[in-house]
């Protein structure tokens, strides 16, 4: 089941500029950051507000590490802006079994190591109206971020 919009994830070529931007435009502050090797990024997540979860909404700013990530590829392509929203659930395996029980793939066969050690997995943007739409369990359910 999916509980919130847990963030928003936005490619950026400079993440110390953009964090700026978003500190001075609306007050955000950075409530987590990290490398993550993995998907080749460095990121920043910044936080908007409260949900009736208890947990909150987050803005994720990304910035790549390396030429060859999913996040370098889109700036290529697309340039700076919305890369994919992310909705949170208390089991991404879950989550992401119901999704692909109508018909929407997953882009990976099980979840992987997202930020703060949370599992996520992607749904294809082509079945998901051209969206790509990530799924994010929260490591420690009472920890909303994390992430």
């Amino acid at each position: 089941m999916i509980t919130r919009i847990d963030h928003i994830g936005i490619a950026c070529r400079d993440l110390d500029a953009s964090i700026e931007f978003y500190r001075r435009a609306h007050g955000f502050e950075v409530v987590h950051s990290e490398v993550n090797e993995e998907q080749g990024v460095r990121e920043a997540m910044l936080r908007i507000n409260g949900t009736d979860d208890g947990a909150a909404s987050y803005l994720q700013l990304l910035e790549p590490i390396r030429d060859d990530c999913a996040i370098a590829k889109y700036l290529e392509k697309h340039g700076e802006g919305v890369h994919h929203i992310a909705f949170g659930t208390a089991d991404v395996v879950a989550a992401t079994e119901a999704a692909t029980s109508t018909g929407i793939r997953a882009l990976y066969p099980a979840p992987r190591r997202g930020t703060s050690n949370s599992s996520i997995n992607f749904l294809h943007p082509k079945d998901c109206h051209g969206v790509l739409t990530e799924l994010v369990q929260a490591a420690d359910p009472a920890d909303a971020h994390h992430s």
